[in-house]
């Protein structure tokens, strides 16, 4: 066995209440190595083909990688993954915290749920084994609540715990699964998925003074985190002022998604900034396993119109303000605050639920829904108050809620009435807060991704405009790349997604988090430190471009349509004011670049990956979903 493994994967069938542990070899992690690599492998070989998401025969898994629980900044995350409830295809996600170096340290690289409970049941995992204890006493609780109540009940502070909330128990399709309380395995729908299950939660505790994962190269590993120690001046943004700090550069620059994406500028944007966030209620940061960047946001308000804000939910982060922020065109910060700790402690994926309300927005503000259908909601572009109710009613589905508890594009069929036009998703996914009209090869990243709009394995064209350590650290993987306008959709600009895009599944693999500096060479240094092996760049690009075929394929199977790459209407159609007004995402150009995406990733003109393809990426079993 390679170090940076056990060689361990819990098995957990809930509708027997069996559990087993199954063991790999290095064969197995040397070619999917974990995470989002590891979810794609056991959903295409173990998932029936069109089965629902909710249906008992989906799996649930639970993903480390090799990186994970090493001690190194930005290694403190878990992969997780499951048929979609949102997308019906490839649900993944990661998040960050605790729990997953300690599911590491217990014993396990992951864990595969399956099954119903007969009633609410959690995993307790410790001393090398698992117990499936009963929830029903924790079914309806926050994830505070239930994390407070599980601490006292196993006796142990120190637990970690992965948890739904009401969100998940409701089948609310964007429904997360919150690590820790504070962090967030966010998109697909993965908490509904442990709803369906009725699973509440996995809490997990390492044998009292176990030592730390082994490695193969100590000094290797300690080369890299004393590096990152002495950089942190790279980070110094995010430490100040999180992700968040680039909203005010987002609005300046035309790229902040503003009144469901119609405006790509907000006028009041300072007053929801990362750096106003910091001078107002930021009480201080806290940070994931080891990580010395210290970027999560913890706010503070202790009375408001909109009630208090409990720090011990954390804060909203960029995509959080800008969603339920600009997006909804609401400007008081607090209220934002209080949506992030609603959205923790029921257990949400922010960036689909604050889509969703700006959609029903728009469809209100445009008479597609009134009153008597919101049940006397004004539902209009800035309405704080309304937006929390909104979230109440969602969680609770009632009423309109029910409807919008489907994400937009299943709201947008029921509703009618034209409401699909303002549904802004990809294969039935809430489109992240990052404008494709402003960074044009992310819309192509977004139309090609294997989960449905997603963000975080999609290259930012706006860090690749000139010179400068981006464009000389993709060179490693793309020895063509240059600096390019964020504009172009160039085959030469397609080239660069791919290879970036392959790249970032292979970080969603290892598990590490995307914020981190490190260079190609630095992650292939310190993935070869922790397992042992001698792989280069171009062997763990291929792991990430296996991870993402295998993706593709299940997808098809499942029923994807490469007609569906693409992008609502909207995008296609220039703003009106602002700094890019006038500036559309051109249909010609961006059907040509996902077009020449596919050639580069070996698929043929439908988006199916061909046999030699498959053969060359050493996944000829799954020659089912080739051509």
């Amino acid at each position: 066995m390679s170090y940076g493994y056990t060689g361990k994967i819990l098995r957990v069938d809930l509708t027997r209440r069996k559990s087993e542990i199954e063991t790999r070899g290095d064969d197995f992690y040397r070619a999917y190595l974990g995470g989002r690599g590891m979810v794609a492998y056991y959903l295409l070989t173990e998932l029936p083909r069109g089965i629902d998401a909710f249906d008992a025969r989906n799996i649930l898994v639970f993903a480390a990688g090799p990186l994970t629980g090493a001690a190194v900044s930005g290694q403190g995350r878990n992969g997780a993954g499951a048929k979609s409830p949102l997308t019906d295809g490839f649900g993944n996600a990661e998040g960050g915290g605790y729990w997953g170096a300690e599911l590491k340290r217990a014993g396990f690289d992951g864990i595969v749920v399956a099954g119903r409970a007969d009633q609410p049941v959690y995993l307790w995992i410790h001393d090398g084994g698992v117990e499936i204890r009963d929830a029903a006493h924790l079914w309806g609780k926050t994830t505070g609540e239930t994390e407070d109540a599980l601490r006292a009940e196993l006796g142990d502070h120190a637990i970690r715990t992965a948890l739904i909330g009401p969100a998940g128990e409701n089948l609310v399709r964007y429904a997360a699964i919150v690590n820790d309380r504070s962090h967030f395995v966010g998109r697909s729908g993965l908490g509904a998925v442990m709803g369906s299950k009725n699973l509440k939660g996995v809490v997990v505790r390492a044998k009292p003074g176990k030592g730390a994962m082994e490695i193969a190269n100590p000094a290797g590993v300690q080369q890299i985190s004393k590096w990152m120690g002495a950089h942190l001046d790279l980070v110094a943004g995010l430490h100040e002022h999180g992700t968040a700090r680039i909203l005010r550069s987002l609005s300046k620059a035309g790229g902040l998604p503003t009144y469901n994406f119609r405006e790509g500028h907000f006028d009041a944007n300072e007053k929801i900034t990362g750096q106003t966030m910091s001078a107002s209620i930021l009480v201080k940061q806290e940070t994931c396993f080891a990580c010395a960047v210290r970027c999560k946001r913890v706010v503070q308000v202790k009375e408001s119109a909109h009630g208090a804000v409990d720090p011990l939910y954390g804060g909203p982060e960029y995509e959080t303000l800008a969603a339920f922020g600009s997006l909804e065109g609401i400007d008081d910060l607090i209220a934002l605050a209080k949506a992030n700790e609603l959205c923790a402690a029921y257990g949400y994926d922010t960036i689909s639920l604050g889509g969703v309300i700006a959609f029903a927005m728009e469809c209100f503000e445009r008479g597609i829904l009134s009153t008597k259908e919101t049940d006397g909601i004004e539902l209009k572009f800035g309405n704080a108050r309304a937006m929390l109710q909104l979230i109440d009613k969602i969680t609770r589905r009632e009423g309109i809620g029910d409807v919008l508890a489907n994400g937009v594009a299943r709201a947008a069929q029921q509703i009618g009435r034209g409401a699909d036009a303002f549904a802004m998703q990809v294969h039935g996914q809430e489109l992240p807060m990052h404008e494709p009209r402003l960074k044009q090869g992310l819309g192509v990243g977004y139309a090609v991704s294997p989960t449905g709009a997603d963000h975080n394995h999609a290259m930012h064209d706006t860090y690749y405009l000139k010179e400068g350590a981006p464009v000389n650290d993709l060179r490693a993987l793309e020895p063509a790349a240059r600096p390019l306008p964020a504009n172009d959709l160039s085959a030469d600009k397609v080239r660069m997604l791919a290879a970036f895009q392959n790249w970032m599944h292979f970080w969603d693999s290892a598990v590490m988090c995307m914020f981190l500096p490190y260079s190609v060479e630095q992650m292939v240094a310190l993935t070869n430190a922790v397992t042992g092996w001698d792989a280069d760049a171009h062997e763990y690009l291929r792991i990430g471009e296996r991870a993402a075929t295998l993706a593709r394929v299940y997808n098809l199977l499942e029923g994807w349509d490469a007609r569906d790459d693409t992008l609502p209407a909207r995008f296609f159609e220039p703003f009106e004011t602002g700094p890019l007004a006038g500036v559309p995402l051109p249909r010609d150009q961006f059907a040509a670049a996902t077009r020449e995406y596919y050639r580069l990733m070996g698929w043929d003109e439908n988006g199916a990956p061909t046999r030699a393809r498959l053969r060359e990426l050493g996944i000829e079993w799954a020659v089912g979903g080739g051509s």
